[in-house]
């Protein structure tokens, strides 16, 4: 009797692990293996943001940072990329819907992770004084701005016309309405600096010359952006978060970021 109860209890316990680590036949298979057995990885993209992403409308031709990223893990998936056109209102349920396995960049938002996973962060959005190249050598701090011989223009409504009386009181500040834009006053020598996103920043110094980053350190506010994925597809999020820890190892990242001349300075 001892050893039928002893059987019993082995039975049990062996049905018990296979019950745990079994997959269920009407699971969802994992994003990933689609992928790779369709032969293609599909990407929502804007192609509205430059230098992130950028389409030709005559080609249909997209290029830029975004494009790079995905380029480079479509290769490694061993598929080709397919690049499917959406917008900033449906981007998140573009991949809720299936209309593509993954966007390009979006900034981490908590909203949209109500409804859409999100990847590791890889960059970071943030504000970063831009001026003229002449005037390179007199700004080496933050703090340098905050002085009542720098003037700063922002625009009415923006996150920069808060931000900027934050940080730099002493200054003599002008708001200006759009549709100015404060970096034309800044090539007009009406302003000393002005503060943008490194996005932005990175799209007009390479569109003006004659103007600059300033050499600071760090940015100020930060927000990470990440890819945004399936949220009920771990395996999936799971690659895409190894992936990306590899190519960060690997300095791929920042490779990119100074191809399309990003700034990826020092957060602070």
């Amino acid at each position: 009797m001892r050893a039928l109860y002893a059987l019993k209890k082995v039975v049990v316990v062996v049905f018990a692990l296979v019950s745990v680590f079994s997959v269920p036949s009407n699971a969802a298979p994992s994003r990933l293996q689609e992928i790779i057995d369709r032969g293609v990885l599909r990407v929502g993209t804007t192609g509205d943001w430059n230098p992130m992403t950028i389409r030709d409308p005559a080609t249909n031709f997209y290029k830029g940072f975004d494009i790079d990223i995905t380029t480079e893990l479509a290769k490694d998936l061993g598929v080709t990329v397919e690049y499917v056109a959406t917008d900033w209102k449906t981007l998140v349920s573009g991949v809720v819907t299936d209309k593509y396995d993954m966007t390009g960049s979006a900034a981490l938002n908590m909203k949209r992770a109500r409804v859409a996973g999100y990847s590791q962060p890889y960059f970071n959005l943030a504000f970063v004084p831009v001026i003229q190249k002449q005037n390179f050598k007199r700004f080496r701090k933050w703090s340098d701005f905050n002085s009542s011989s720098v003037t700063i223009i922002s625009t009415r409504g923006t996150v920069q016309e808060s931000l900027v009386q934050e940080l730099f009181p002493k200054a003599r500040h002008s708001i200006i309405q759009a549709p100015l834009r404060d970096y034309q006053q800044l090539l007009a020598n009406k302003a000393t600096v002005i503060v943008t996103s490194n996005i932005e920043a990175a799209t007009i110094t390479n569109r003006f010359p004659q103007l600059t980053v300033a050499k600071v350190n760090g940015m100020r506010r930060p927000t990470p952006v990440a890819m945004l994925l399936p949220k009920e597809d771990q395996i999936w999020i799971n690659y895409i978060n190894h992936w990306i820890e590899l190519k960060k190892t690997q300095g791929f990242f920042d490779r990119i970021a100074r191809k399309w001349g990003l700034v990826r300075l020092d957060v602070r």
